[in-house]
C-alpha cells in the first residue's frame, strides 16, 4: 500500500464521516448527494491503487 491510495481511503473515510454528520443535522439532500459522489470516487480511486489488482 503506497502512500497515495492511503491518502485516497482516509479521505473517503473522513467524507463518509460527514455524509452521516451530516445527515444527523439532516442538510439539504444535494449536498449529503456531493458528498456521497465524492466519497465514492476517493474509495474507489484508493482501492484501484492498490498493488493487489495486478
Amino acid at each position: 500500500m503506497n502512500g497515495v491510495s492511503t491518502v485516497l481511503i482516509v479521505v473517503g473515510l473522513f467524507l463518509v464521516g460527514g455524509i452521516i454528520s451530516f445527515a444527523r443535522q439532516q442538510m439539504p439532500k444535494g449536498v449529503i448527494v456531493l458528498l456521497s459522489a465524492a466519497a465514492a470516487m476517493c474509495l474507489a480511486a484508493g482501492a484501484l491503487r492498490l498493488d493487489v489488482w495486478s
